[in-house]
């Protein structure tokens, strides 16, 4: 199976870290996200990865070399100018001929791949999106009332949001929505599916999930790291 990793960022939500290490070879623990990442996806059967990079991109090719220290397939799949977060998967075109996975370089979960995989295999859609429900803690006590009187008082309710994963599986058919070579957005993608009336599918991430595109997530991945990998390990 094949997957791409979408690793072309500037990282600037994490400067200063990114003006000398790009976002994708960030530690965390004893590995860089993206040797997580590809360990992971190795182990659920996505044995042929692309990493779509452009900055800095010459510091991933040079880490990773061809894959084959992960038991992997590993090519460089390299923007000349910004793409967007869809846009580079047209470079790869050719090479798409069946479902494929596609992932943000810059997040950090326990996520069955295979499963979904297989979900999505399942489904009539030529995009299965992978969605997390997130509870974000709000400042406020929420009064209601009746009238002039006071009825209840909920200390910091949190918010509900069902929220874009930044795991996805499409089949070759999606390039129909991706021009060669043009910048264009999951998010334009998204809308414009919607738009068609082409369905999209969901699944509902289970599994623990973290963006770690802003440095106070990143600054928590460490004990992160060690509850997650380390400890599973022994």
């Amino acid at each position: 199976m094949k997957a791409i990793i979408l690793a072309g960022g500037l990282g600037t939500r994490l400067k200063p870290f990114t003006d000398v290490i790009p976002k994708p070879l960030l530690p965390i623990g004893e590995k860089a996200v993206l040797e997580i990442q590809i360990e992971q996806l190795k182990e659920y059967g996505f044995n042929e990865i692309f990493l779509a990079t452009n900055y800095k991109s010459l510091y991933i090719e040079k880490f990773f070399g061809d894959g084959s220290q992960y038991g992997v397939s590993l090519k460089i799949s390299k923007e000349e100018e910004p793409l967007g977060t869809a846009g580079p998967l047209s470079l790869l075109k050719d090479r798409l001929s069946k479902p494929f996975l596609v992932m943000n370089g810059d997040i950090l979960t326990k996520l069955n791949f295979a499963s979904m995989y297989e979900f999505a295999l399942r489904r009539e859609a030529k995009l299965t999106i992978g969605v997390k429900k997130v509870y974000t803690p709000f400042r406020f006590g929420n009064i209601e009332s009746d009238g002039d009187y006071v009825t209840n008082m909920e200390e910091k309710p949190n918010f509900e949001t069902n929220v874009l994963a930044g795991v996805y599986i499409m089949t070759p058919s999606i390039f129909e929505y991706i021009q060669d070579g043009k910048p264009y957005g999951m998010d334009q993608l998204i809308k414009s599916m919607l738009s068609n009336g082409d369905p999209i599918a969901q699944y509902m991430i289970k599994e623990y999930w973290l963006d770690i595109g802003v440095v106070d997530d990143y600054r928590n991945t460490q004990d992160i790291y060690d509850m997650l990998y380390t400890e599973e390990a022994e």
